[in-house]
């Protein structure tokens, strides 16, 4: 890797970090950009969970005073991305890229249009006082995106914050501290196993750290002064480009 190209790197990683933050999605700077400097696929996704890993850990970090009062919703939803990231992980390193990777697009679209109509969808569905500690389909629902970050995670954040929105009664900056968590426990849990079982490409895993870890602050200190239309825009941007990218 040239000078030029360890620096192109390391931005995307900044880049990422702050998405990630912010909403979800920095896997779709990142991925590209260690294809671009010639990482193959499967190495590059790889190199690239255990580099963005410490990126999500410093948005969650970041986060920590909308995180004050969801230590119960923390301890109910952490083991079901815990599960759910070494599931996907071990999908990643079994099984081939096309069956899965066909239906991306379709949960990404769906994670937008949750978002987008969350509102309206969370009056219409439940009461407020239901949805405190959260609907009964939000552990499954969590599981379920956290095989889908595991196994690649793009727009994970993005899924995780439409899942959020409507199972649970309380606004977009404390769900997005909440999947900030989530995120960094899918992401590290498959990162170890990664690092176990698999080869790294460790000269790109450790720009995308450094890069991603700068980010996630960045993304945390700005992104909770968006208020919650324009972060709810924001996410279903992202998911839009996210669609676009891995369709086109």
């Amino acid at each position: 890797m040239t000078w030029f190209e360890a620096l192109f790197v390391l931005v995307a990683g900044i880049g990422a970090g702050t998405i990630n933050a912010v909403v979800g999605s920095g896997t779709l700077l990142t991925f590209p950009a260690l294809l671009a400097v010639g990482i193959p696929p499967v190495l590059a996704n790889v190199s690239n969970t255990i580099g963005l890993a410490p990126g999500t850990a410093a948005g969650a970090i970041g986060y920590r005073r909308e995180l004050e009062g969801q230590r119960g919703r923390m301890i109910r939803l952490i083991p079901a991305s815990l599960l759910g990231g070494i599931v996907g992980a071990v999908l990643l390193l079994t099984l081939p890229d096309s069956a899965f990777h066909a239906v991306v697009p379709v949960l990404i679209l769906l994670g937008c249009l949750l978002v987008a109509f969350q509102p309206w969808l969370s009056k219409w569905i439940s009461t407020p006082s239901h949805l405190h500690r959260g609907a009964w389909w939000v552990i499954p629902a969590v599981f379920a995106t956290g095989i889908y970050g595991g196994y690649f995670g793009a727009a994970q954040g993005v899924l995780l914050m439409a899942i959020l929105g409507l199972g649970l009664d309380t606004n977009l900056q404390r769900m997005n501290g909440l999947k900030n968590v989530l995120a960094t426990v899918v992401n590290s849990i498959a990162a170890v196993l990664f690092i176990i079982v698999h080869d790294v490409d460790w000269l790109a895993a450790g720009l995308l750290a450094v890069g991603s870890t700068i980010g996630g602050f960045l993304g945390a200190r700005y992104g909770r002064k968006l208020p919650p239309m324009a972060l709810r825009g924001l996410i279903v941007c992202i998911g839009i480009v996210a669609i676009v990218t891995m369709v086109f």
